[in-house]
């Protein structure tokens, strides 16, 4: 996972710590399911993880199939990735596209409730640059030959395909992105289908925690820290979410909702800054947050969000990718985050 380290905010630190404690689960919520570990339980297992703590969406990073044969029947919505590698095949032609889609989407369709394809995972700016949007429109073909009207294509977004970011109206997209970006925007707003962005306050906060609130980055402020204008923000994760959307706005587009495909705070691996309680606390309240709340900016939109990640994936890179995880390995909570736990 590449994330999304925005270039943020010169402010005063005040450090608020929140409330620790479970809350009621939601069919609203995601948690993106890595596999990046050599311990990790079966997908099957997993599956129940999930309904047994009421989390009613699953991100899966690429079409493996053991979890998609664990999700039939389950009534979990999925987010179903396209690995970033097989996306020039896919662009190169349709009949590439449609051999993709037979293997991977079409024996679930059935009985897996997939709402999102997701062709690529913070692809912009990369390695294949100008196969994004190809890739999409084949595969949206193939949606609209089929009917298939409930599944969006859509694609990931790190905040590093923005120019600047602070303050939010200030928001652009960098030279490197903004051709393909503008591609996709076009895509996404005709077929009105979602942007996904992965928003991560954390980073922002350990590239500095001397000049970024950790209130701010955890949703405990109690009052407003930044002011744009007429807009006021008590916390990152909404600066950085309307970043996108000043951004998108500066391109002609307005018409795109956003989808938070992946947040979180590790609960270890870099020392103070990564505490179970920190985490608890963030992840409490982003779930809190994105069913209830817009933004400023936005504040009638629905922001869908996935939280990352289900488990500690021991294959990352040491340090605090490892530990992102709500869940170890054995199944048992890192910290307690829903009530059945």
């Amino acid at each position: 996972m590449a994330y999304a380290r925005m270039s943020l905010l010169s402010i005063m630190v005040i450090v608020i710590y929140g409330h620790i404690g479970t809350m009621e689960a939601s069919n609203d919520i995601g948690v993106c399911y890595g596999m990046i570990g050599n311990n990790l339980p079966s997908p099957s297992d997993v599956v129940s993880l999930y309904k047994k703590n009421g989390i009613g969406k699953i991100r899966l990073f690429d079409p493996n199939h053991a979890a998609l044969e664990a999700l039939r029947g389950s009534q979990i919505d999925v987010s179903l990735g396209v690995l970033n590698q097989d996306i020039p095949s896919i662009a190169s032609s349709q009949e590439a596209a449609n051999s993709w889609f037979e293997s991977n989407v079409a024996p679930y369709l059935n009985d897996v409730t997939i709402n999102y394809i997701s062709v690529g995972n913070e692809l912009i700016p990369g390695e294949y640059p100008g196969f994004n949007v190809p890739a999409m429109q084949n595969l949206q073909k193939i949606l609209d030959n089929k009917g298939l009207a409930g599944i969006s294509i859509t694609t990931v977004l790190s905040g590093q395909t923005l120019a600047n970011s602070y303050p939010p109206s200030a928001a652009m997209f960098s030279a490197e992105a903004h051709e393909t970006v503008v591609q996709v925007l076009k895509f996404l707003s005709a077929q009105a289908n979602p942007l996904m962005i992965n928003v991560y306050p954390y980073f922002a906060y350990a590239s500095d925690p001397v000049n970024v609130r950790l209130d701010y980055a955890q949703f405990t402020a109690t009052g407003p820290v930044v002011v744009d204008g007429s807009l006021s923000y008590q916390n990152l994760f909404d600066a950085i979410v309307d970043s996108f959307f000043w951004a998108m706005d500066k391109e002609g587009v307005t018409d795109v909702e956003l989808v938070v495909s992946e947040s979180g705070w590790p609960s270890a691996g870099n020392g103070e800054l990564t505490t179970p309680e920190l985490a608890a606390t963030y992840n409490k309240n982003f779930m809190e947050h994105v069913m209830k709340n817009g933004t400023p900016k936005r504040p009638n939109s629905y922001i869908e969000g996935f939280i990352f990640a289900m488990f500690n994936e021991n294959l990352k890179p040491d340090g605090v990718e490892q530990n992102f995880g709500l869940f170890y390995p054995t199944m048992n909570p890192v910290y307690p985050l829903f009530p059945k736990q």
